[in-house]
């Protein structure tokens, strides 16, 4: 009942789409399989050793170089005969087609072979979307995993040149697994070993024996070996294989319990551990097997009974932090008549991916312009705005004339994009040269035309037909009432405005804050939120959708978040249960997330100055977004002297100084 307790409160964190895959994949269906650098008239094949259907990455990726490791090496599996590199470009990245929000694992393979004649491993970076994945120094065949929940129906894996070797991959390889096995909702997890216990250590077990297609590791871990011909059946989300369960270890000294380790990458990292267990030994009628379950000396499953030739994942529900490494121990109980038996281990790496991607319409926008002029720009591969070492660069002046006109857009903010394309410029009477606006989303553009019939013609028209107008703050940019989408319920007041609820398209949730005609606060407060919010991105940070300024009529439209305001939880205001303690401490952990990204991650970095439960609001997933930046200050930095002394935020919770 513990243990059920447990999954059902680390359940609560995130609501789990279940994906009822079958227990026979024999189509392969979701999988992608890529043979890095294969020529497309050799694609697809067959691999002949899993039957795995392997197609060329051509259609996959726009840049890197074929190449070839020879044909006198011997190679485990085909995949690592063809190679892509990439001698151009800092970051090169796959585009890959996925389902959002459904977990993936992914898998990189790599062998170098000495394909170039230097003899020196290629050393760089892969990132997933904005995010720093993991290093690879690259030698003989080896491979790198993650299991992932895509964040949209994009997802882009990006080889990062770090020196001054060529990145290179063999093969790349994802699998959509069941949202309620794996848990991600900490952070996305890099794979530390997997591994089935056997005295047998010739091969892989993998796909079709596993129908998710794990690798698993044959391990040799010198105890006692147990094993059994029988059937082992799986019916929990992990579906392991019946190959794996069939064979297992107990202590060698039958006394003693088993011990094993797991060591994160990084010295001082954290860990999910989840222990595959399946009694195979035919037990006699007075016989019990019971033991407890030791992360680290912490107690995860207390007196457990492995079930009988019956598959069963026992693992960790919040991450354990390891200095240098974690002991994983498995301790007989007192009235226990036989010692522990485990099958197998998967150790995890629980990864922080601080940065939000990039909204996918501000990509694909730029990626239509890229191509309706045929720019061809290398290096606009990947998230356009972050990292901020990886930005897009040179979007300003590589635009033909006639999109930018004699002058660029003037409130082009930083490396940021709109958030949206929303319909033609407003056409208002004038000269042919006098400056017109259009409210793109997040952003204020002012074109002058130097050819407006050209312009509409050859830009606007593909606009049109790429992104559908959303709808948004109708009467303030002249549309018709009829496309203004926000209610009348109030979701909150402050110095700034009412907040109301409405939405985009009639399916996107929205929250509008409209400035009150009596606010204390107004324009500059208005601006000062505007420009902060378009230089954040952070998971824990509110999102800004949009924001209207026209006649005096000031609106911003954020995220929407569905749970309310911390306050809300911690008053009873909402109703319901009470947050639990460890709710509370996940809460309280995000939010310092948030501000340390706004104080270290920002240039220059910024002060809050009003964080408070009110501003701390709550995702459908119960995840922080630390909200109202209107307060916010800049540090200064570098030869800057300027510090504001302006009171500032609300009495009660101003820091003292």
């Amino acid at each position: 009942m513990e243990y059920h307790r447990k999954l059902l409160l680390a359940w609560s964190f995130g609501a789990f789409a279940i994906i009822h895959l079958v227990q026979a994949q024999p189509d392969q269906q979701g999988f992608i399989s890529l043979d890095c650098g294969l020529s497309p008239s050799e694609s697809p094949y067959t691999d002949p050793v899993t039957g795995l259907i392997f197609s060329s990455d051509a259609d996959f990726i726009q840049s890197g170089k074929r190449g070839e490791v020879g044909d006198d090496e011997s190679y485990t599996y085909k995949q690592f005969k063809d190679l892509r590199y990439f001698p151009d470009g800092v970051r090169n990245c796959y585009n890959l087609t996925v389902n959002k929000a459904i977990s993936y694992l992914i898998r990189a393979g790599f062998s170098y072979g000495n394909y170039d004649g230097l003899n020196i491993s290629p050393r760089f970076h892969m990132h997933i979307g904005p995010n720093m994945w993991t290093s690879v120094v690259v030698g003989s065949e080896s491979y790198r995993e993650i299991i992932y929940m895509s964040k949209s129906n994009l997802l882009q894996i990006c080889l990062v040149k770090t020196g001054e070797t060529i990145p290179m991959i063999s093969t790349l390889e994802l699998r959509p697994l069941r949202n309620d096995s794996y848990m991600t909702q900490f952070g996305p997890l890099d794979l530390i070993f997997r591994r089935t216990y056997t005295s047998d250590t010739f091969g892989y077990i993998r796909y079709p024996d596993d129908v998710l297609d794990r690798i698993w590791d044959r391990y040799n871990w010198f105890e006692t070996d147990v094993n059994t011909t029988l059937n082992v059946t799986s019916f929990n989300p992990f579906a392991v294989p019946d190959a794996v369960s069939r064979s297992g270890i107990t202590p060698r000294n039958s006394s003693s319990p088993l011990f094993f380790y797991a060591s994160p990458k990084e010295k001082s990292g954290k860990i999910n551990v989840y222990f595959h267990f399946a009694d195979i030994q035919v037990l006699k009628a007075y016989d019990t097997r019971e033991f407890d379950i030791l992360l680290d000396g912490t107690v995860i499953r207390k007196a457990y009974t492995p079930k009988v030739l019956q598959s069963e994942t026992i693992y960790n529900i919040s991450p354990q932090k390891c200095i240098n490494s974690c002991d994983l121990d498995l301790v007989q109980t007192q009235r226990s008549t036989l010692p522990p038996l485990i099958n197998a281990i998967e150790a995890f790496d629980v990864l922080e991916f601080p940065y939000a991607e990039t909204n996918q319409n501000d990509v694909t926008a730029m990626k239509n312009i890229e191509a309706i002029y045929g720019l061809n720009m290398i290096s606009w591969q990947g998230d356009p705005c972050v990292p901020e070492v990886l930005k897009w660069e040179e979007i300003l002046r590589k635009f033909p004339t006639e999109f930018r006109g004699n002058e660029f857009p003037t409130e082009f903010r930083g490396n940021e994009f709109p958030r949206k394309l929303r319909g033609p410029p407003v056409r208002r009477k004038g000269p042919r040269n006098i400056p017109r606006e259009n409210f793109l989303g997040i952003f204020r553009w002012t074109f002058r035309w130097s050819n407006p019939q050209k312009f509409r013609r050859n830009v606007l028209r593909n606009f049109y037909r790429e992104f559908p107008r959303n709808r948004a703050l109708g009467k303030f940019r002249g549309m018709s009432p009829s496309d203004c989408e926000f209610n009348t319920q109030v979701l909150g007041e402050g110095g700034f405005g009412i907040v109301y609820h409405g939405s985009l398209n009639g399916t996107q949730p929205i929250a509008v804050k409209l400035l009150s005609q009596s606010s204390v606060q107004g324009y500059k407060e208005f601006k000062a939120e505007v420009e902060l919010l378009l230089r954040v991105h952070h998971v824990n940070l509110v999102s800004l959708v949009g924001y209207c300024d026209e006649e005096g009529h000031l609106a911003l439209i954020y995220e929407y978040a569905p749970n309310g305001d911390l306050k809300q939880h911690l008053s009873g205001e909402r109703g319901g249960s009470p947050l639990k303690w460890s709710s509370r401490l996940k809460i309280a952990i995000e939010t310092a997330q948030g501000l340390e990204y706004l104080q270290t991650g920002c240039k220059p970095p910024m002060v809050h100055r009003d964080v408070k439960t009110t501003n701390i609001l709550l995702d459908e997933h119960f995840h922080a977004k630390l909200a109202d930046f209107g307060l916010s200050r800049s540090f200064p930095i570098g030869g800057e002297a300027h510090v504001s002394t302006a009171v500032a935020g609300t009495p009660g919770y101003l820091d003292p100084e």
